[in-house]
């Protein structure tokens, strides 16, 4: 019942033909071809990518911050600016 007959391909080929024209055909075949062959070659990109970078060392390793460099009592802390809720901002008015 789902098997792809012969006729089937036939039917849709005619179907193909009429909507088409024979002279569109192989242009769109031809760029169809070349899309795929692009998206090949792309995604054979992209999985070389991720196989250098699994093998990749990391260059720097990332340290914890210090304590000192957290919170330094004799270093001025910049002012920040007051909160305003946007919201009450605008029931003010």
């Amino acid at each position: 019942m789902g098997a792809l007959k012969p006729w089937h391909i036939i039917v849709f080929v005619v179907v193909l033909v009429l909507l088409f024209g024979a002279k569109r055909l192989p242009d769109a075949a031809r760029s169809l071809g070349r899309s795929l062959r692009i998206i090949k070659a792309e995604t054979k990109g992209l999985v070389d990518d991720d196989n250098v970078a699994e093998k990749a060392e990391p260059q720097h390793a990332r340290e914890p911050l210090r304590p000192t460099e957290i919170h330094d009592p004799q270093r001025p802390q910049p002012q920040q600016q007051p909160y305003v809720d946007p919201v009450q901002r605008t029931t003010d008015r």
